[in-house]
């Protein structure tokens, strides 16, 4: 844990129970260059290795004299130059603009669409390493990296690292990136940490005036010139009382990098003086109001997280009642959860074959010309034609249907 003495300083997490991270403790010398203790279960093989990555930090934060001893359990390059620092940092060595961590796929160039499909984000600790190597093969649409309340308050600076490192180094596959920072003052030098490594959504935890998205933006702007990034980072404000809940369509009008608005039900149903229940009656209310504050300002709507990981029926009922009431995707705490939520917000066959009949039957109507829509002996009205028309397009991103020209591709 936490090592805060005069030239000493400690990282990461030490045990035979841990897997996929290191502990490692740093102690400021006056001469003697970097003296280095290294136990590790995979040391035969990558000893050389290990110690490289630890001597690649020392040399990129300028440190020319310290003791450090490093107990392995198997952690990743990222990770051990992640502890590392950190606990170089923690004995009182100046930070640099290092380029430590590796890198990976990397970000998408372009980055990531306003409206993409956005049914499941995986909330993942962002100071456990072991939970970010493959979450990616879980196949949720977005991972977060959380910097929040997952992470406690002497760890807040480990973990900045440990996810600026996981954004250079982790491929996370088709999810979109994501990092869900701290309130405040914590939550801007989080900005300045992770930024830099073209995270592709940020989430700000208990918003309540629009005056707080006009500052994380204005920090994510500034960052991205000095830095010359041109893909667009999105926001997603967390309301997480009633004020933000009342304030919900300024907030998602804030700036237009809002691409969604959330709820974070913990906190909300706290500040109201409620019981939360796995039926959710005492905050429809407050999903409905985000709902609708969401549609008018033209961003989605995410539900919060179902806590209950073993209730895999009361996750899809609620996932389903979410869906009904406008909304396009839910958080989730664990991988099994994903599949769950996308099976939740998937129109049924029957929807869907209705979709693709009144859809067709306007293309037919466009082609001839007509201004009215028919389907047998109905007339369509254009809002469900609209509503029909978004349904399909939702059913291609989820590969629920084929597009015409993916299916000339594979043809050709």
């Amino acid at each position: 844990m936490v090592g805060h003495h005069v030239g000493t300083g400690e990282a990461g997490r030490r045990g035979t129970d841990v897997r996929s991270d290191c502990w490692v403790r740093a102690e400021a010398t006056e001469a003697g260059g970097i003296e280095l203790e290294m136990s590790s279960k995979v040391g035969t093989l990558f000893g050389a290795s290990i110690r490289r990555e630890v001597l690649d930090v020392t040399e990129a934060l300028g440190v020319e004299n310290a003791r450090l001893v490093v107990e392995d359990q198997g952690a990743l390059p990222w990770v051990i130059q992640a502890r590392v620092e950190a606990a170089l940092l923690r004995a009182g060595f100046s930070p640099a603009d290092s380029r430590t961590g590796g890198r990976g796929s990397g970000p998408r160039p372009e980055g990531t669409k306003k409206d993409r499909l956005r049914r499941s984000r995986l909330y993942l600790p962002g100071n456990e390493p072991k939970f970010a190597v493959n979450a990616g093969l879980h196949g949720p649409d977005g991972v977060i990296l959380d910097l929040e309340d997952s992470v406690h308050p002497a760890e807040k600076d480990a973990a900045r690292l440990m996810v600026r490192n996981a954004l250079r180094a982790v491929d996370f596959g088709e999810a979109e990136r994501m990092v869900r920072i701290n309130q405040g003052e914590l939550g801007l030098e989080d900005l300045d940490a992770v930024v830099p490594e073209a995270p592709e959504m940020i989430l700000i935890p208990k918003v309540e005036t629009s005056s707080q998205v006009k500052t994380v933006q204005g920090r994510v702007s500034k960052i991205q010139e000095a830095c010359g990034l041109e893909a667009p980072i999105w926001l997603m404000p967390i309301l997480e009382s009633a004020q933000g809940v009342e304030n919900a369509v300024h907030i998602a009008l804030a700036s237009p990098f809002v691409a969604a608005l959330t709820i974070g039900l913990e906190d909300y149903t706290a500040d109201l003086g409620v019981v939360k229940t796995p039926t959710g009656d005492e905050s429809l209310w407050a999903r409905s109001r985000l709902a609708n504050a969401a549609r008018a300002a033209g961003v989605q709507a995410i539900d919060s997280v179902y806590g209950d990981v073993a209730d895999e029926d009361g996750l899809l009922a609620w996932g389903r009642r979410s869906r009904a009431m406008g909304f396009q995707g839910m958080g989730c705490i664990h991988p099994r959860q994903i599949r769950i939520i996308h099976d939740a917000f998937a129109p049924s066959q029957e929807e869907l074959a209705k979709a693709l009949r009144i859809v067709e039957a306007f293309e037919e109507a466009e082609a001839k010309g007509l201004g009215v829509v028919s389907l047998g002996t109905k007339m369509i009205d254009r809002p469900v034609v609209l509503r029909a028309l978004k349904l399909v397009d939702q059913a291609k991103k989820s590969g629920l249907i084929q597009d015409e020209a993916s299916a000339g591709e594979e043809t050709s």
